[in-house]
């Protein structure tokens, strides 16, 4: 496939241009500029590290291409399975950071054990004229160089893995409708990678310019050598000093906003459709923008939702009510005198709006009950009145057909329960006192004062007075005691005060 061949060619060039940089340039001129050595001694050295840098290459492209086999396979498969294309997926990720550690090992260790025994062997045989402690100061410094290619490969690989990781997710969501995602997982943390690239962006000249300066002083002044390393080392300390301090106060001013804006989208996750302060000058400033933008924009759709969804539900009430002029009003009645009663009871706004969906909907199954028989003007037979009981039932059923099902969820016991009793002689499961569902216990007390205090074809609506006695002795028999009490002694104070 011609991505896995751009991948793999991306790779390779990453690989020559921080080899080049930092083996070749770094390592050759520090070697050339270093040492007073002589033009064939130079010539063996360049010779020590050409034979290094060979067997270097030998180990790791052996250890390079055991990581990039399952990418391979991956992508070179006509058709993949999803746990391949997930593995796959997962290991592109880890790519970068075992990058770094290749670099680390068999990198670092391919070129320099040979080198150090090559030139431990050339000194030996007199083919060399440096000190010995030499070849300690250059694995310091291969270290320090180790350390600035792997910066470098890092960098460069994220960049290169980025198209890999989008076609393994296109053919996931492709093949099998799955989108790769990894949840907030983090294989390198941003702290981590500003931290150690600023410190050692800081400290690396520092200790090149060291080892280098050791070096030369040696060969020129044996007392000047054997100071250096007194004032050096308060330098270096000095130096370590302040770019770690530096270092860390760049990682904070970078991890801080975007640590505000994490914890700002897991609120916006959650449903807590939260603005977040913007306190910055830089970049940041605009990304913060953007996402106080995005937020507004969904509080607007959501406000913009919340009514569609509140007319709709009148709608389907007013449609019920409808059939049958005498009834004409009674879902919104119930309605309203069961938020009454909900904010009475101490319900919060969330649960209030819940109860007011659920009481303009406990009627619904209504719809599903014949004319002849819902608009009877004359006493139901048996078998009328147990059509119509059916309808707390069909109700529920009739909500359950909407989607998605778990929007609809909360309104069902509400709508199926608000017939029954708290004496447990109620329909359609028979359930007694606290087993009946709070909504279905508060609906209870609101629909039956409507239903005494509205007209029906067959007789006048009673006093509000009447309804609100028989309400107050169906107490814990009828209606739950707590829930008519409120109403009756709220609905008597109000006609008082009117």
């Amino acid at each position: 496939m011609q991505l896995y061949r751009t991948f793999l060619n991306q790779l390779i060039r990453n690989y020559v241009i921080g080899s080049l940089i930092a083996v070749l340039v770094l390592g050759g001129v520090l070697l050339i500029t270093t040492f007073e050595i002589s033009y064939i001694e130079g010539l063996r050295l360049l010779g020590i590290m050409g034979v290094s840098f060979l067997i270097m290459i030998a180990i790791e492209i052996y250890v390079f291409m055991r990581e990039l086999r399952l990418i391979r396979n991956t992508l070179l498969d006509p058709n993949p399975d999803l746990q391949s294309l997930e593995k796959a997926y997962l290991h592109a990720h880890r790519i970068p950071r075992r990058a770094v550690y290749r670099i680390y090992g068999p990198h670092l260790f391919g070129l320099s054990v040979p080198a150090i025994l090559m030139t431990i062997w050339m000194l030996n045989r007199g083919l060399l004229s440096m000190p010995f402690y030499y070849i300690w100061l250059a694995s310091l410094g291969a270290v320090l160089i180790a350390s600035c290619h792997a910066m470098i490969e890092f960098f460069l690989t994220v960049a290169a893995i980025r198209p890999v990781v989008k076609e393994l997710r296109r053919q996931a969501l492709m093949r099998y409708g799955v989108d790769f995602s990894l949840e907030g997982h983090v294989f390198t943390a941003i702290r981590t990678k500003f931290l150690l690239s600023t410190m050692l962006i800081g400290t690396f000249p520092l200790f090149l310019f060291s080892l280098a300066a050791q070096i030369r002083l040696k060969e020129f002044d044996e007392i000047i050598s054997q100071e250096y390393w007194g004032w050096a080392g308060v330098i270096l300390l000095i130096g370590v000093a302040f770019a770690y301090i530096g270092a860390l106060l760049l990682t904070q001013d970078v991890h801080r906003p975007i640590r505000q804006l994490y914890r700002a989208m897991n609120e916006v996750k959650e449903g807590n459709l939260i603005q977040t302060s913007n306190l910055y000058s830089d970049e940041f400033s605009t990304l913060v923008a953007g996402f106080n933008m995005m937020v507004r924009g969904l509080q607007v759709r959501e406000e913009r939702n919340r009514k569609l969804l509140d007319s709709y539900f009148a709608a389907l009430a007013a449609a019920l009510d409808a059939r049958d002029p005498y009834t004409a009003g009674h879902s919104l009645r119930v309605a309203e005198y069961s938020v009454v009663l909900g904010r009475l009871a101490g319900l919060n706004e969330d649960e209030i709006d819940l109860l007011h969906k659920t009481a303009l909907l406990h009627d619904i199954g209504k719809i599903g009950v014949r004319d002849n028989i819902l608009l009877k003007e004359g006493r139901l037979t048996e078998e009328e009145f147990s059509q119509v009981k059916s309808h707390p039932e069909q109700g529920e059923n009739i909500l359950r057909q909407i989607e998605p099902a778990d929007a609809m969820a909360p309104y069902l016991e509400g709508v199926r329960s608000h017939h029954e009793r708290y004496d447990g002689r109620g329909y359609p499961d028979g359930l007694k006192g606290s087993e009946i569902p709070l909504y279905g216990r508060i609906i209870a007390v609101a629909d039956a004062y409507d239903a005494m205090t509205s007209d029906r074809p067959y007789r006048n609506g009673m006093r509000s007075t009447e309804a609100l006695d028989i309400l107050e002795e169906g107490r814990g028999t009828q209606w739950d005691p707590e829930f008519a009490a409120i109403f009756v002694k709220y609905m008597r104070s109000d006609k008082e005060t009117a």
